[in-house]
């Protein structure tokens, strides 16, 4: 009974200060705003007037398939048997692209990245192509790379934001006042205070979360340069439901670990300035990894896992183990440094200085 009179504590006092609120849905809502702003730059209104012209070598029953979702959009597709002279025709801007669809299911999108028209339909028939196979790019992936690489990046870095922005003066904030000094005077367990806040606080980042989870999910298309149904159909309930776990996993983790730091500091100001590090230590690893080739030993790195699975899931390459591991990672580390929390506040020199 103790510890549910502790998480409604916490929920009361979220609750009742519209700032709080207001913090936790800012994140989706900027995602969004600044997203579908920059995919209007990139994918201007004129480019309904694109003239996609495509070579196909071999046959696919998916070809109709892309051009039923082409709609009014100019495409022409013709055959061709010779893939190097297609490659180099797309090389030098003088065809869009070029589908190759070899026996099976398997296929392989040449274009051009430095190509507006080229990329265009690349990023419309990637969407298309998803749920058949994985796509091998040949030529010109830089783009999608940078897509891929900031989005999970900006998610990440929103959520720390805003288990900051609760954290800190839920635990360092009445720690400096002395109110945390009173609770763990009385009898209840130091383990029953430190879920007393992690919970209800992970909770509450979790607001955060799926605002920053939406506003991915709907800015997406636009950044893409396709609508909305093409993007849904083209990474699948699985990827969208797999990127939500990985957010999930990440905020408990996050917001335990801003706990740890603030039941360690004597102050808001001196937690800030910790939480301000590991931010700049998280936002790095984060952007390395959007450039830099991991191995399958990231899942082994608590937040990190999670990016980089959400870059595999937007780059159309899906890794449910890598996922699924990722998320039972971060939630095992997430128990560790709960653990770590109750030794803390169990620690009269740490909590009262003595």
């Amino acid at each position: 009974m103790k510890l549910l009179a502790l998480i409604k504590k916490e929920f009361h006092r979220f609750f009742h200060d519209p700032r709080l609120i207001i913090t936790m849905l800012i994140p989706g809502i900027v995602i969004y705003v600044v997203y579908t702003v920059l995919g209007n730059i990139i994918w201007k209104e004129d480019s309904k007037d694109y003239e996609w012209t495509v070579q196909v070598y071999g046959t696919s029953e998916i070809v109709q398939e892309i051009e039923s979702a082409a709609g009014e959009l100019k495409l022409t597709f013709t055959q061709t048997d010779d893939i190097e002279a297609a490659q180099k025709a797309v090389e030098d801007g003088k065809l869009t692209a070029l589908l190759v669809f070899p026996e099976g299911e398997k296929y392989q999108i040449y274009y051009s990245s430095s190509n507006e028209e080229s990329l265009a339909f690349y990023s419309f028939t990637a969407a298309i192509l998803t749920p058949y196979q994985s796509c091998d790019l040949s030529n010109g992936d830089m783009g999608a790379s940078i897509m891929s690489g900031l989005l999970p990046f900006i998610v990440v870095i929103f959520i720390f934001s805003a288990g900051m922005s609760i954290t800190l003066e839920s635990v360092a904030g009445e720690k400096e006042r002395g109110t945390l000094a009173t609770v763990l005077v009385t009898s209840v367990k130091r383990s029953h205070v430190a879920l007393g806040k992690i919970i209800p606080l992970s909770c509450i980042a979790s607001i955060g979360a799926a605002s920053s989870f939406l506003g991915v999910s709907l800015s997406m298309p636009k950044l893409m340069g396709t609508s909305i149904g093409s993007a849904l159909g083209g990474f699948g309930f699985l990827s969208y439901f797999l990127m939500f776990v990985l957010i999930l996993s990440v905020v408990p983790l996050i917001t335990s670990l801003i706990s740890l730091v603030s039941a360690y500091s004597k102050s808001v100001k001196e937690a800030s300035a910790y939480t301000g590090v590991l931010m700049i230590f998280i936002m790095v690893l984060s952007l390395i990894s959007a450039f830099v080739p991991l191995g399958e030993w990231v899942v082994a790195v608590p937040v990190l896992n999670a990016v980089a699975c959400m870059q595999g899931i937007l780059a159309f390459q899906l890794s449910v183990w890598q996922s699924l591991v990722s998320v039972g990672i971060n939630l095992v580390y997430t128990a560790l440094l709960v653990f770590a929390v109750t030794k803390m506040l169990s620690s009269e020199k740490i909590m009262f200085g003595s």
